[in-house]
């Protein structure tokens, strides 16, 4: 996905137990009161309870998208033999419960084969069991250590939703097997859209105007200062040729694929590793420019508004009964999750790398009827933007993403009107 998008696109009755559980709950209560901001008294966490959780997370590890010239790894059909607890059937639909659409971007991986078989972009059992691991740990914080889930998957309490990719696809299965052990009370149904309109990666295609603002400035990163030497030096060390194409982010690509797989990998990748990860972010950072913020609202708006919906309809006492879920999940891509983390100010300007999380947990308190929202990045406690603390006051949190989230209508018209803007200013 990553060089995909960058270049051809330009660039997810419990009540009192609840709260009573969640007080041996160790992860989440170091401390029995959070201290909130001057003049503000603090939060018994004691009795605050989980209403919600949003999990957004990449897809396990993958071959790579498009082989470097020169060096090639052996991509192995063995890597795609699928371990027997990651099973668990599943059917994809659209959003409406349709049908599944069909995926170009599947098409298009089908026509490079890697040296060994696979193709570009398979997930592969070492990706598989980074997603077991992940719904594992699900297990652990939702079922095991609070009784928020049942332990079986129920798809009253689930909603599942990925982007038409197989890996996504085949990723979400695995991580719903490692939280549910493989155990279900109804059909498993993962919804996803027509790739034209997808909202769970920046969509190039279906906002014109995002591509005209961005257009160039992967090719212009390449020849900023730093970029352009660094680039230079892991080239001439591979024997690549400096006109071939190949920027930090095909390289990145690349040697992140082999290590997590432990493939053998070409010297100077091993040696330069760290720089080209760095790099790559920097060079991803030129392309969406956190200052651009209209480029930030069509690159994830519509999907913040997703995020936004879920936390305002449980909230909304008119909310009628089977409307909401208790967990939403949400399979993403790296494209995704950075512009995400940079919005909420958390963004540790390290690629998101295979398998990763973002979860949104939000919880009311029992007395003050108070909303906060809880943040995770890495199964790590953050802090987001404009808030005093982790325990994030919702009022705090919305204001934060107000500035990006997009409705469907909103969406639309500054996709159209970008456009205008962008060539009026002769851009």
């Amino acid at each position: 996905m990553i060089t995909r998008v960058f270049s051809v696109r330009v660039w997810a009755p419990v009540g009192v137990l609840t709260s009573l559980a969640y007080c041996v709950h160790q992860r989440r209560v170091a401390r029995a009161e959070t201290p909130g901001a001057p003049g503000q008294r603090p939060v018994d966490r004691s009795l605050l309870e989980l209403k919600m959780v949003q999990v957004v997370f990449r897809h396990g590890a993958r071959s790579p998208l498009k082989p470097l010239p020169r060096e090639q790894a052996e991509w192995n059909l063995q890597l795609l033999e699928v371990p027997p607890q990651t099973q668990f059937d599943y059917t994809v639909t659209n959003l409406a419960g349709g049908l599944k659409p069909h995926s170009p971007f599947d098409s298009q991986y089908r026509k490079t084969v890697l040296k060994g078989g696979m193709f570009a972009g398979q997930l592969t059992n070492v990706g598989m069991q980074q997603m077991f691991a992940l719904g594992q740990r699900l297990r652990k914080s939702y079922v095991e250590d609070i009784p928020f889930l049942s332990p079986t998957f129920n798809p009253l309490e689930v909603f599942v939703r990925s982007t038409n990719i197989y890996r996504n696809l085949e990723s979400t299965r695995c991580l719903l097997a490692g939280l549910f052990q493989s155990q279900k009370e109804g059909p498993i149904v993962i919804h996803t859209d027509e790739a034209s309109s997808e909202v769970l990666y920046p969509n190039y295609q279906n906002c014109w105007s995002l591509q005209e603002r961005t257009k160039g400035r992967r090719q212009a990163a390449c020849l900023q200062p730093g970029i352009s030497e660094d680039l230079q030096k892991v080239k001439e060390g591979m024997g690549i040729a400096s006109n071939d194409g190949v920027d930090f982010l095909s390289l990145l690509d690349n040697v992140a694929a082999e290590q997590v797989h432990s493939l053998p990998s070409c010297p100077t990748l091993r040696r330069f590793a760290q720089m080209i990860e760095q790099r790559a972010v920097d060079t991803a950072l030129y392309v969406m420019q956190r200052e651009d913020r209209e480029s930030l609202q069509m690159a994830v708006g519509p999907f913040l508004h997703i995020l936004e919906s879920n936390l305002r309809k449980v909230m909304d006492p008119a909310t009628a009964p089977g409307k909401t879920r208790k967990l939403y999940l949400y399979a993403a891509h790296d494209v995704t999750l950075m512009p995400l983390l940079i919005i909420l100010g958390i963004f540790d300007h390290k690629w998101p790398p295979f398998a990763v999380d973002l979860t949104m947990e939000l919880y009311q308190h029992r007395e003050s009827k108070e909303w906060f929202v809880q943040l995770y990045y890495r199964g790590e406690e953050q802090v987001p933007k404009g808030c005093p603390d982790q325990l994030c006051p919702l009022d705090k949190f919305l204001n934060t993403l107000s500035a990006y989230t997009l409705s469907p209508e909103k969406y639309h018209t500054l996709c159209s009107q970008a456009h205008v803007i962008e060539l009026g200013d002769g851009e």
